[in-house]
């Protein structure tokens, strides 16, 4: 069994371009929760850090555009709002890519911890050239 001082974390960088949301939310979970390592425990957190360029520009399969919905409650009479995918992915899309990948990890103190290792942009640009992110290749484009 590995403890958290005895782990090496890296960084890693992914290019959501033409990458299916789902997909792509699937492996970013199973990076910063440290399922795709050896010295993997559940009860430690043994995950890498992740960061996201061109959210923008995520694909979403079918219809999920139009009929996919997101919602908040304000917690007030008559606070829902519910917003379309097509809405989502044009004015928010760091919040698209991170609710799906919240809904992978653990709803605890632990996965409170881990998405937090999760850093995500709307184009290509981020401030994190110092941590010398090592760009990742996840081949689940979209079916052209």
């Amino acid at each position: 069994m590995a403890f958290n001082n005895q782990i090496e974390k890296k960084w890693y960088l992914i290019d959501a371009k033409d990458l299916v949301l789902g997909r792509m939310s699937t492996e970013i979970a199973k990076i910063i929760t440290g399922k795709n390592k050896s010295s993997y425990t559940p009860h430690e957190d043994h995950g890498d850090y992740v960061i996201v360029i061109n959210a923008n520009k995520i694909y979403l399969s079918g219809n999920k555009l139009e009929q996919k919905k997101y919602y908040n409650h304000s917690g007030y009479p008559g606070g829902l709002r519910e917003r379309k995918a097509s809405e989502m992915k044009a004015k928010y899309p760091e919040e698209m890519v991170y609710r799906a990948v919240w809904g992978m990890v653990p709803h605890n103190k632990l996965g409170r911890k881990q998405i937090k290792k999760l850093f995500i942009y709307r184009d290509d640009k981020h401030p994190h050239q110092a941590q010398n992110p090592e760009k990742l290749e996840i081949n689940l484009k979209k079916n052209n």
